[in-house]
């Protein structure tokens, strides 16, 4: 992209229609996702007993993703990224109606469940860089950061909601129920996005070689500020994983019921709407490294008061802490790889950064059941918030160039 000033509109994005039905496509989706990941975490547990298990959910869903990053960034260049999140939403519905079905077997099977969570590995391998990188060409660029801080608003508010909600629905009805919702609201999204105007654009020409599909992970490296900002996400989540260990905590120490559980969920998804919606006023606009390393830092703090806790109060402030930190991180590093990088190398990029973002999450569920077999729940949460931490000040050390970023461009400070 070319630089351009960006709008002060605090609206300006919702002038776009195809941005409206991208958001609507992602909000629907979300709230079903977030409330699948509910019904998954609760049965598993209610299953198996075994923390451990709620580590294999996340890894069942990494391992996909991380197998076909460099092929999937290169299907977002090459192919209209509109039809690639509709086929992906389509089977997202698909994948939720046969969890529904297992649901209802007297003794569902953990080996097809962790099938089942494969397949939507493999569709958020695809969905996600498509997703990412139509974004900015839905809005003009002016507008761009203000479509980041809506969607993030969006997604986060989803985040809230879905947990909570299916909750609520997993108490009411079972897991069976949760599972049909998230097939319909995935339905509804596919058809939003097939609702998207097209738009031509120069896609990557020939067969896919060596040359083409690492080039994301190769622009990565050159841009030390990207690098940092994605470096600094995967180890800093990937060992602060006190939200893939909330079913325990729900169940064995705050002894609360998926009514709770879905609280607890949701926590830290308020604070980061809320933080969205600030950024979306009131964006960042000067020293937005430092800002982004204070922000982990304080994710780090607030995991280890949550691995420490024996309060539900306290516990649900200290997610809602930690969610608005973990926002402000993605919503400077989400700005720096979208306006740095040329559009007919978005999809790439993406999908690595994707890769990056989803080792931090489903990789880090794996190593917090892993860590949490081994240590206890509560302390495996006290060492990877104080990891965390740690990180911060490796990676302030090792990317004195991510210290210096000015602006959200990647301008550093002189």
């Amino acid at each position: 992209m070319s630089s351009a000033a960006t709008s002060t509109n605090p609206r300006a994005a919702f002038a776009h229609r195809d941005f409206r039905l991208y958001l609507g496509a992602r909000f629907l989706t979300t709230v079903g996702i977030q409330m699948q990941s509910v019904a998954v975490g609760w049965q598993v547990y209610a299953i198996t007993r075994d923390p451990l298990h709620l580590g294999w959910v996340g890894l069942a869903q990494f391992l996909p993703l991380f197998a076909l990053a460099l092929v999937t960034g290169h299907v977002a260049d090459r192919f209209e990224r509109r039809r690639i999140m509709m086929l992906c939403y389509v089977t997202c519905a698909l994948a939720a109606a046969s969890l529904a079905l297992l649901a209802t077997t007297p003794r569902p099977s953990l080996a097809a469940l962790y099938a089942i969570l494969a397949l939507l590995g493999t569709v958020r391998a695809f969905m996600g860089p498509a997703s990412s990188a139509i974004l900015a060409e839905l809005v003009p660029e002016s507008d761009f950061p203000n479509a980041v801080a809506w969607s993030s608003t969006s997604w986060q508010i989803a985040t809230v909601g879905g947990p909570a909600l299916g909750g609520f629905v997993y108490g009411a009805a079972g897991p069976s129920a949760v599972y049909a919702i998230t097939a319909i609201l995935a339905a509804c999204s596919a058809t939003a996005v097939a609702a998207i105007a097209k738009r031509p654009r120069a896609a990557a020409r020939g067969a896919p070689n060596w040359e083409t599909l690492v080039a994301g992970l190769r622009f990565i490296r050159e841009k030390k500020t990207i690098f940092g900002a994605i470096t600094l996400d995967l180890f800093a989540v990937l060992l602060g994983g006190a939200v893939a260990l909330l079913p325990a905590i729900a169940r064995d120490e705050l002894r609360v019921g998926p009514w709770g559980l879905g609280i607890l969920r949701g926590a830290p998804a308020a604070g980061a709407a809320v933080t969205a919606l600030a950024l979306a006023y009131r964006p960042l606009r000067r020293r937005a490294g430092p800002i982004m390393l204070a922000s982990v830092f304080v994710f780090g703090a607030a995991t280890v008061v949550v691995g420490i806790s024996r309060s539900f109060a306290l516990t649900l402030a200290m997610l809602v802490t930690l969610g608005a930190a973990d926002m402000v991180s993605v919503f400077v590093r989400q700005n720096l790889i979208q306006l740095g990088t040329p559009d007919a190398m978005r999809g790439r990029v993406s999908a690595v950064s994707l890769v990056f973002i989803s080792a931090s999450n489903e990789l880090g569920e794996f190593e917090s059941g892993v860590t949490a077999a081994w240590f206890g729940v509560m302390p495996a949460i006290v060492i990877g918030g104080i990891g965390t931490m740690f990180v911060v000040l490796l990676c302030s050390w090792w990317f004195p160039a991510l210290r210096r970023v000015d602006d959200l461009s990647g301008r550093e400070s002189v």
